[in-house]
C-alpha cells in the first residue's frame, strides 16, 4: 500500500503565524487536512524578523499543535517567506542541446534553469527562491512552453526570478535553529498564496491576486498562466488599525475591535446617524462615536492600498485589462465593502479568493486568512511528487542554509520532541 505523505505548511506572517497540517491520501484527489492554527505573531514587522525569540515562541506552540491535533509527523516542511525584501526580475538561461540528435530532454531543461540563477545579476545580500519559466526558445522557434522532445540546437529559456534578502532568511533560520527543526523548502508568500487560491482557468485569463495581511500587502499578476508581477506593499491592516486609534483617540486594542465588529471600507453604506459605544468594547472608555466617521477612516487607507495596487499594474501594463479581475485574500479581505471599493478603484471585477477545497477538518482552513498556509501544504505535496520541485511554475529550491542551521535536521531525534511533554 502506498505511503500516506504528511506536508506541514508555516505561514510566518507580520501579524499571525498560521501552521497547517495535511495529508495526502492515495487515491483522493485532495489533501485531507489534519490540523491547523493561527497565533498572534511576537517579534514580527512588516513581514522581517525583528526579535527571533518571539517568533521562536509562536512557533513552538503553532507547530506542537498542529502534531498534537493531527497525531502524526511531516514528512515535508514547508515555510512561506513574507516582507517586503521580496523581489521579482527577468533573467535569461541559454544552453547547447546535450544530445548528438538534439533531442530535447529534461535535464536540457534543467541546466537551462540553472543557467538563468548563474546570470541573473543580484546584489550579494539577495537569495533566489524560484526560478520560474515563462517561455521557451528553441533555435529560431520562440515561445515554446514545453520543449521537452522537440529538437535543435540552442535553448533559450526567459524566466522570472523570485526571492528575498539575506538577511530575512538568516532571520528565519536562525527561528529553526532555535525550534530544533530544519524546513525542505521556503516559499515566497505572494506564490504560496496564489497557490493556494487561483485557478488555472483565472491564470489563464488574466488575474491579480492582493494579499491583504497585517502590516504588507502582497501582490502577484497572472496572464495566459504565466507570472507576470510580483511585489508587496509596506501597508496592510494593521495600518488601518492604528488610523482608528488616532482618529478616535483610543488603544490600538479597542481600535481593532471596533474594526472588526462595526468597520466597513465603504462609508457611503454607513449611516450618519450610527454612533458606537466604546464603554462596551472598553470599560475605561466613556464615549460614543460615529460609525459613520470609523468607515471614512477605513475607507481612506483601504483607498490608499488600492491606489498602490493599481501603480503595480500600470507597471505592467495590465491597468483595467485584467479579464479575471482582481481576487482579494488574506485577513484584510474579510473586512465588509472591501469588495466593492476594489471594483470602484481598480476598475476590475472583484471578489473574496478562499483557499482551495481541501478534505479533513476544512473548517479549520476555509478563510482567506488561511492561503499562504494551504498553498504551502499543495506546494509540499507537489514538490514531493517532482523530487524536490515545485509543480507552480517552475523549480522551487530549498535555501541553502548555513552550515550551522544545516546540520540541525541531522542532530535531531525527533523534531518535536523539545515541545511534547
Amino acid at each position: 500500500m502506498p505511503k500516506m505523505e504528511n506536508y506541514l505548511g508555516i505561514d510566518i506572517g507580520s501579524s499571525s503565524v498560521r501552521a497547517v497540517m495535511a495529508q495526502e491520501v492515495p487515491g483522493e484527489e485532495t489533501l485531507r487536512v489534519l490540523g491547523a492554527i493561527a497565533l498572534p505573531a511576537e517579534g514580527m514587522r512588516r513581514g522581517a524578523v525583528v526579535d527571533a525569540d518571539g517568533v521562536a515562541k509562536t512557533l513552538q506552540k503553532a507547530l506542537s499543535h498542529a502534531e498534537r491535533m493531527s497525531g502524526v509527523s511531516p514528512d515535508v516542511i514547508g515555510v512561506g517567506i513574507s516582507g517586503t525584501d521580496i523581489f521579482c526580475q527577468k533573467s535569461i538561461g541559454v544552453i547547447a542541446v546535450g544530445r548528438a540528435d538534439g533531442e530535447v530532454t529534461e535535464e536540457d531543461v534543467d541546466r537551462a534553469m540553472g543557467e538563468v540563477e548563474a546570470r541573473v545579476m543580484l546584489p550579494a545580500n539577495r537569495e533566489v527562491l524560484h526560478v520560474i519559466p515563462k517561455n521557451y526558445r528553441l533555435d529560431d522557434q520562440k515561445d515554446i512552453k514545453d520543449p521537452v522532445g522537440m529538437r535543435g540546437v540552442r535553448l533559450e529559456v526567459e524566466s522570472y526570478v523570485v526571492g528575498t534578502s539575506t538577511a530575512q532568511m538568516k532571520g528565519v533560520a536562525r527561528i529553526f535553529e532555535t525550534v530544533g527543526t530544519n524546513p525542505d523548502f521556503y516559499a515566497v508568500e505572494p506564490i504560496a498564496a496564489a497557490e493556494g487560491t487561483l485557478l488555472p482557468k483565472q491564470k489563464e485569463l488574466g488575474v491579480v491576486l492582493i494579499d491583504i495581511g497585517g502590516s504588507t500587502t502582497s501582490v502577484i499578476v497572472f496572464e495566459d498562466g504565466e507570472l507576470v508581477h510580483v511585489a508587496v506593499l509596506p501597508v496592510g491592516g494593521a495600518h488601518i488599525t492604528n488610523d482608528i486609534a488616532i482618529g478616535l483617540r483610543t488603544s490600538v486594542d479597542t481600535a481593532e475591535t471596533v474594526k472588526t465588529l462595526y468597520g466597513s471600507a465603504l462609508s457611503r453604506e454607513v449611516g450618519k446617524k450610527e454612533e458606537i459605544n466604546l464603554a462596551e468594547i472598553d470599560s475605561h472608555e466613556t464615549e460614543f462615536v460615529s460609525r459613520h466617521h470609523v468607515a471614512e477612516i477605513i475607507e481612506a487607507r483601504a483607498e490608499e492600498i488600492f491606489r498602490l495596487v493599481n501603480e503595480e499594474l500600470k507597471k505592467v501594463g495590465r491597468e483595467g485589462l485584467l479579464p479575471a479581475g482582481a481576487v482579494l485574500t488574506g485577513g484584510g479581505a474579510l473586512l465588509p465593502g472591501i469588495v466593492d471599493l476594489a471594483k470602484d478603484v481598480l476598475r476590475l471585477p472583484s471578489h473574496i479568493g478562499y483557499p482551495k477545497p481541501q478534505g479533513g477538518i476544512v473548517d479549520q482552513v476555509d478563510s482567506p486568512d488561511f492561503s499562504s498556509a494551504v498553498g504551502i501544504v499543495l506546494l509540499a505535496r507537489d514538490r514531493s511528487r517532482m523530487g524536490g520541485k515545485s509543480g507552480l511554475l517552475g523549480e522551487s529550491r530549498k535555501w541553502d542554509m548555513p552550515e550551522w542551521a544545516g546540520s540541525l535536521g541531522k542532530k535531531a531525534q525527533s523534531w518535536m520532541g523539545k515541545f511534547l511533554p
